[in-house]
């Protein structure tokens, strides 16, 4: 019913955008600054950026600058499963420039798309060749494809790592942390031949018991009984996956909004202010932000549910219960993928100690393979984006990678 009630709101609403947009633009006069028209203008232009998405925006990675060069770059899907995608960021590569280490970038299943890691991808696409975890929107995905658990996602994981190759490199992005660590501990155990050269856990909820945040206390503030009853929805008609039991993004991306809600209604306020006063460019850089940010990802109830349970309540993983196909994860058979942790020094999401719990965990590295960082004067999203990752972290994760092609 909840789903529902908010896709007939949405159907009702999105006439009412679409002209708002239109009248924007046909108001729009760029010698009346400060005038009443240029004020509703704006108006109606913040009014129609008010609304959420359901499609992956695009990459808009279309080039990079590799040394002196810039190289064109393309998007490749390299493998199809009716879930995610593995997304190749392929460059234009001469003849000459000396082989990149390839690099799976995991990105986050937790109401977001994976364009949220842009400019993750679009840095490390310097200096690697970039793979990236192109997840699909749930609601989209028939029932015939089944369900979709922390299994999944892990067996995922494996197959990616093992359809780029031996010699890959495995870089992590908060939530799947979880996921990757196990996925790295089962293909060592294995012996598997594509077991990650290196992996970087950033920002990742590797032991939860550590310094618990506020979505810490949240996901133990109830049973996971209650997150099932209140949160999953069935997705309606006429989307593909109708039926299919999701937890849909609009109430993810709702619990992210009150997290900082009056940053975000200054924020509006901002871009109104800006268009009235003809300064477009900072008008775009807060447009382009929040088409990213209110473009929702609805997560297959079964991941959503077992995450919460098992990393967030239960703590599976670093009390050695994590399963993966009724085996126990062992995180101490890895011995031959160097390890790094990154962690912010001011993030309220994934706390300082979390993630780098893993180097405990991961008994079976000899300590010159393990690398911690932690950033000061960041937070959660400062650790993967923003000027503190392009110039302080990436260049140690980097150091990490290329040190461990050998």
């Amino acid at each position: 019913m909840l789903y529902q009630a908010y896709q007939t709101q949405s159907d009702l609403m999105s006439p009412l955008r679409q002209l708002a947009q239109s009248g924007s633009a046909a108001l729009w006069l760029e010698n009346t600054e400060g005038s009443v028209l240029r004020m509703l203008s704006a108006s109606m232009e913040v009014f129609s950026r008010m609304r959420l998405t359901h499609a992956r925006p695009a990459w808009g990675i279309t080039s990079v600058k590799v040394g002196e060069r810039e190289l064109a770059v393309s998007e490749e899907n390299i493998l199809s499963l009716p879930f995610g995608t593995l997304l190749r960021f392929k460059k234009d590569t001469p003849a000459d420039l000396v082989h990149q280490p390839p690099v799976l970038l995991v990105a986050p299943l937790s109401g977001h798309f994976a364009t949220l890691l842009r400019e993750t991808a679009r840095t490390l696409l310097q200096d690697h060749d970039v793979y990236i975890t192109d997840w699909h929107n749930a609601r989209d995905v028939s029932l015939e494809h089944g369900a979709f658990g922390l299994d999944d996602y892990i067996d995922h994981m494996i197959r990616f790592t093992e359809t780029i190759g031996p010699g890959t490199h495995v870089v992590a992005v908060c939530q799947p942390c979880v996921a990757a660590l196990a996925a790295t501990a089962i293909m060592a155990e294995d012996n598997h031949p594509a077991q990650p050269r290196s992996l970087t856990l950033m920002a990742g909820p590797v032991d939860c018991r550590v310094n618990p945040t506020g979505v810490n206390q949240l996901a133990t503030s109830k049973p996971i009984e209650w997150f099932e009853k209140n949160l999953i929805c069935q997705v309606p008609p006429p989307h593909a996956g109708q039926q299919r039991r999701v937890y849909p993004g609009f109430i993810q991306l709702s619990a992210f909004l009150s997290m900082n809600l009056d940053r975000h209604k200054k924020s509006f306020k901002d871009m109104y202010q800006h268009r009235v006063a003809g300064d477009l460019d900072k008008d775009d850089i807060l447009r382009v932000f929040y088409d990213e940010y209110l473009a929702v990802n609805d997560l297959p109830a079964e991941f959503y549910l077992e995450t919460v349970e098992k990393v967030f309540q239960t703590y599976d993983l670093p009390r050695g219960k994590l399963t993966y196909k009724d085996r126990i994860v062992n995180p101490a058979a890895i011995r031959h993928t160097a390890l790094m942790t990154v962690e912010g020094e001011r993030d309220d999401i994934c706390a300082v100690g979390q993630t780098v719990a893993a180097q405990d965990l991961c008994t079976g590295i000899r300590p010159y393979m393990k690398t911690h960082h932690i950033q000061t004067g960041v937070g959660h999203y400062g650790v993967f984006s923003g000027r503190k990752w392009n110039l302080q972290i990436y260049p140690r994760v980097r150091e990490m990678i290329h040190a461990s092609m050998g």
